[in-house]
């Protein structure tokens, strides 16, 4: 039996109701018919997030430690194989694949340790400069066909955007929010191909380990891949450990550590708060979120 985390269960039943009760109800099953399928025993307490189940396992096989994730598949976590399997041919510092079930849309990965995540950098700037160096190799890549595209999500935040905005109950968030989908406007034709993480925060970046032959690296997991322009991954960096007085010198680091056209990164940034803020008008927020609103005053220079 594998232990399921009330949390998980929580939000689960929270943001996906009835789909969500029912995919954690079929977590014990699922996974004891992939740990049979896989050769695979526990090895240790199961970990989670928003989405997803790990299970931390060992492949009876050949004694290799990986990680056995079990996630509910929708438009953003589809394409995660697909993603992971083609910056591992362009050796681009992303974990892993081991085995994929599509039944279920279980991955199968190599273990990382988990005990030394990017987050725990003691100095933030250099945490920053670590981000920048895995997603410039990350973004090198071309997206491969069939992954959903910038295009699409900037053609959805721009129709939705006239009426969402009008939810918000304070003034100046309006405004903030109606410049941000001005900027938009201004880059939307030009989406871009690159294959895009979209979550790249510093929980994101684990480190490598050392039995598995990679001790020294910083290894990206967890993406929510589309293709677009490398501007449009920027947020994560600026908000993840949030200090607004740092926010200039992390945009300015990114921008050139991956050669980004400053104003077009600034205006895909502005995007990222643009969905946050369609989302949570969406969800009955009537407040944009503090950290999101002063990441937007301070790339509009306010």
């Amino acid at each position: 039996m594998i232990e399921i985390p009330d949390e998980l269960a929580a939000t689960q039943s929270r943001f996906n109701g009835a789909a969500g009760r029912a995919f954690v109800a079929a977590l014990p099953d699922l996974a004891a018919r992939l740990l049979e399928r896989w050769g695979l025993r526990p090895d240790g307490p199961s970990m989670y997030g928003m989405c997803a189940l790990v299970l931390p396992v060992v492949r009876e096989a050949d004694g290799r430690p990986a990680a056995l994730k079990l996630q509910a598949v929708d438009e953003e976590t589809a394409g995660e194989p697909v993603a992971l399997r083609a910056w591992s041919a362009a050796g681009a510092g992303a974990v892993e694949l081991l085995g994929h079930d599509p039944e279920s849309g279980a991955l199968l990965l190599e273990r990382l340790d988990e005990r030394r995540p990017l987050s725990g950098e003691a100095d933030v700037r250099e945490a920053v400069k670590v981000l920048s160096s895995v997603l410039a190799r990350l973004v090198a890549v071309p997206a491969p066909e069939g992954l959903r595209t910038l295009g699409g999500v900037a053609e959805r935040m721009l129709a939705e955007a006239p009426e969402r905005v009008g939810l918000l109950a304070d003034a100046a968030d309006r405004r903030l929010l109606a410049d941000c989908a001005a900027a938009v406007r201004e880059v939307a034709g030009e989406p871009g191909d690159r294959l895009l993480h979209w979550d790249l925060h510093y929980d994101n970046i684990l480190a490598g380990r050392a039995d598995a032959g990679r001790a020294g690296e910083w290894i990206a997991l967890d993406p929510k891949p589309l293709a677009g322009d490398p501007g449009f991954e920027l947020f994560p960096a600026l908000d993840n450990l949030f200090d607004a007085d740092e926010v200039v010198w992390r945009f300015d680091a990114l921008t050139e550590a991956l050669g980004l056209d400053r104003e077009r990164a600034r205006a895909w940034t502005l995007g990222r708060v643009l969905q946050n803020g369609l989302w949570g008008a969406g969800e009955g927020e009537v407040r944009l979120a503090p950290d999101h609103a002063e990441i937007a005053r301070r790339l509009l220079g306010r």
